[in-house]
């Protein structure tokens, strides 16, 4: 039998075609999943060596993978204290704890960020207020979180929001004006900096997350909660311990001394984070290598905005976030939210893996809206309600505003990024095809 041959031309104009419509992906299917994290033959023996020998709790006498990866991260971030957690929510609760937040203290949030950061002061019935956000960077806006000070408000969270380091010069001094404690909220920007210092050094305590998806990941769930300060390291070792005082070499007396929980981290997590961490040097270079060219050739694209850096910080680039302007791109008549339902639908096809991430601003989330926390309406006070500032940034950035996540953490990611990039401009040589899809979307 004889075989069918398609003509050279049918070939080309497949690949030229948008994937939606039956044309070639310009991301090949065998070539889309980096996985992440990078799970190496030392990351295995590392756990199995715990599992053969080690403690399996992070309170046994003597040290532990969970001792040792506090002080390697408190040596990374410049800090005396670090505190390992069961999770990176854990340790912002604890972090607010461990400074004397308590029932019906108003905290500053950003409107932009994980639930986390929100519900964090509601474990502790503290009130969460949401301050707006900055356009570029995404973090917190400075000005947003000054309109919404008042005599009940103890402590302001910024948010390195997908790895950008927040304003924390104009954050510091806000809070030194009115007396705030600051906790960074640094789950997705390890590694990154401002003026040359590592976040976890910047404000009175901070919070990294080590979750599986994070730049330095444990095989699960893990926190870390870093302080210059003693007694607020030694508050959260007692916190995250039933509030027993856990003393090498001495036995475990079981008096709780302060309101504590059981927010311990496990050796096992520990030692993955501690192997993942002899290697996130070469892989955060790797990002700084890979990511900045991709970002500058779909930044030459008419209505994207790229994430960019600011001139004191360095990003870490745990997530990739594009905004999307059907103005800047030429399209008339065509609304934000339209232009990025299309894209989504249209990237992903191509094999581009983005994502909306977060689908409101926190403020709109259920759990705030309602005010629900516990028995009649608390957290939030019989009094005064707290101060409610609008958010327009956070929500034009909800709007019109796509993801990338985890591929591109991968120290190979460079040649993935290459045909993100040609999906990128594939379909911008489409955007009538765009237009249409978008007024088309309902």
């Amino acid at each position: 039998m004889g075989t069918t041959r398609c003509p050279a031309g049918t070939a080309v104009r497949k690949r030229a075609e948008l994937a939606a419509f039956g044309g070639t992906p310009a991301v090949p299917e065998d070539a889309r999943d980096l996985p992440w994290p990078v799970i190496t033959e030392e990351d295995r023996a590392t756990l199995l060596a715990v599992l053969d020998g080690g403690p399996l709790v992070s309170n046994a006498d003597g040290p532990t993978a969970v001792s040792e990866l506090e002080d390697r991260w408190a040596e990374f971030c410049g800090v005396p204290h670090c505190v390992a957690t069961a999770n990176g929510t854990t340790a912002l609760a604890t972090a607010l704890y461990a400074l004397g937040v308590g029932p019906g203290d108003e905290v500053i949030v950003p409107a932009l960020s994980f639930i986390a950061t929100g519900l964090a002061p509601l474990h502790l019935s503290a009130v969460p207020v949401f301050a707006d956000v900055d356009p570029v960077t995404m973090t917190l806006d400075p000005r947003s979180a000054a309109e919404l000070i008042t005599e009940r408000t103890a402590a302001i969270i910024p948010v390195h929001l997908h790895g950008h380091p927040a304003d924390m010069d104009t954050v510091g001094e806000l809070a030194e004006r009115h007396g705030l404690a600051v906790i960074e909220d640094a789950a997705q920007a390890h590694g990154a900096t401002w003026r040359g210092r590592p976040v976890g050094s910047l404000g009175d305590c901070a919070a990294f997350s080590l979750q599986v998806t994070k730049n330095l990941p444990t095989c699960g769930e893990g926190g870390l909660l870093t302080t210059s300060d003693p007694e607020v390291g030694e508050r959260a070792t007692l916190a995250r311990q039933f509030g027993e005082e856990m003393v090498s070499g001495r036995e475990r007396d079981y008096e709780s001394r302060i309101l504590g929980w059981n927010y311990k981290m496990n050796p096992l997590q520990a030692a993955f984070a501690l192997s993942q961490l002899d290697r996130f040097a070469a892989y955060e270079a790797a990002r700084q290598r890979n990511i900045p060219p991709f970002l500058a050739r779909i930044a030459e694209l008419p209505g994207i905005t790229v994430p960019t850096v600011h001139p004191r910080a360095t990003h870490a680039w745990h997530i990739l976030r594009f905004r999307f302007d059907p103005v800047a791109a030429g399209l008339d008549g065509v609304s934000p939210a339209g232009f990025r339902r299309a894209l989504h639908r249209l990237l992903r096809a191509e094999g581009v893996p983005v994502s909306r991430y977060q689908v409101m601003p926190l403020p709109e989330q259920k759990v705030f809206t309602d005010r629900f926390g516990t028995r009649r309406g608390r957290p939030w006070p019989g009094g005064p309600p707290p101060p409610r500032a609008s958010h327009p940034v956070a929500t034009g950035i909800v709007e019109d505003s796509l993801t990338l996540q985890r591929r591109h953490l991968h120290p190979s990611a460079g040649e993935l990024l290459r045909q993100y990039a040609a999906a990128f401009e594939k379909i911008w040589h489409r955007l009538p095809t765009v237009a249409s899809m978008a007024r088309a979307a309902v």
